[in-house]
């Protein structure tokens, strides 16, 4: 195994400049920085993290939560963490909260016990155990919010304008002729689920649609989303709007139980673009949200906090983008 002496000869620089390299990138110019990497990355060596750890005080790792670690959509944001903390010089360390308050405490101890240097959380709640810390340190806090994004939680974050995009689903349906619109919802307690029925009721008025809405609270769930469909079903709808991908799959589901086909008998569309959606039979039209650039930009945000450095923006607002595939079309009134 190489030492960093021996990465420093070889890059031409001191030992100190390869540490800086490593730990502290913005402080080192962009031709050394990548001079030494490339010599990293093909001589394979190993910063001694437990080492490094000793001298700065720092974990060199960073502490990743999300509330249901098997949903999909979770994946691709903590693979764009991963990648942005590994260039930074940070491992992750993921911790599944379940939607459970206590749990998320606990996690969020690890940050009071300094077992890791940051917290990035994708759910709606700032850990209480938290508020102390961010109280006493404000803007110097290391913590970071994705996805669920709230002026109230008082954290820098990283989202989509969700009442934007679900504006643009619905705008979508309403253009190709639906009027008779069923909406399959998150948790109302999710602030992007409260964002994302704005959106679409705002987008529903615009066309004087309202009140021809049919609107189900569910939970993300497929499960959820084939109860509340049989239900829009029997109410005439042409159309069903659900709040993610995995509602839209049991939205398909109901639909095929009931003898009706998608998208001749009713439309449906999704929101998160997730890998399999083009797979669904039919295609899935949907909102697809950057989802591994989430993950990359909350990282960054922590990063630069960790490294005292003052981030342009606290509040970072990705593109989204209404991905139209063969799950929508015209009403068969209308064909």
């Amino acid at each position: 195994m190489p030492t960093i002496i021996e990465v420093a000869a070889l890059s031409g620089v001191s030992t100190a400049t390869v540490s800086r390299v490593l730990s502290r990138p913005e402080q080192v110019s962009e031709e050394t920085r990548l001079r030494v990497l490339a010599v990293v990355r093909s001589s394979g060596y190993t910063p001694n993290v437990a080492a490094r750890s000793l001298r700065t005080l720092r974990a060199a790792k960073i502490l990743l939560t999300v509330p249901d670690i098997s949903n999909a959509f979770f994946a691709s944001v903590i693979r764009g963490a991963e990648e942005a903390a590994r260039d930074a010089g940070y491992s992750v360390v993921v911790g599944d909260t379940r939607h459970d308050p206590e749990v998320e405490d606990q996690y969020a101890d690890m940050l009071s016990r300094r077992e890791v240097d940051g917290l990035i959380f994708l759910g709606h709640r700032l850990p209480a155990s938290l508020a102390p810390l961010l109280s006493r340190k404000g803007a110097a806090a290391p913590i970071v919010n994705g996805c669920e994004y709230s002026p109230d939680l008082g954290v820098p974050s990283v989202h989509i304008d969700n009442a934007t995009a679900s504006a643009d689903a619905v705008e979508h349906l309403i253009d190709l002729g639906h009027r008779r619109i069923g909406i399959v919802t998150g948790p109302e307690i999710s602030p992007i689920s409260r964002d994302r029925l704005a959106g679409a009721i705002d987008a529903a008025n615009r066309a004087g649609a309202r009140d021809s809405l049919h609107i189900r609270i569910g939970d993300y769930s497929a499960g959820s989303a084939v109860d509340h469909t049989r239900d829009l079903l029997a109410h005439g709808v042409t159309a069903i709007f659900c709040f993610s991908d995995e509602m839209a799959m049991g939205a398909l589901s109901a639909i095929g139980d009931a003898g009706l086909s998608c998208p001749t008998d009713v439309s449906v569309i999704g929101f998160d673009d997730l890998p399999l959606a083009r797979y669904f039979q039919p295609p899935l039209t949907t909102i697809a949200q950057p989802k591994s650039m989430i993950g990359r930009r909350t990282v960054e945000l922590l990063v630069d906090i960790l490294r005292g450095i003052e981030s342009p923006s606290r509040h970072v607002t990705l593109q989204h983008e209404l991905v139209m595939r063969n799950s929508t079309a015209r009403p068969r009134s209308d064909r």
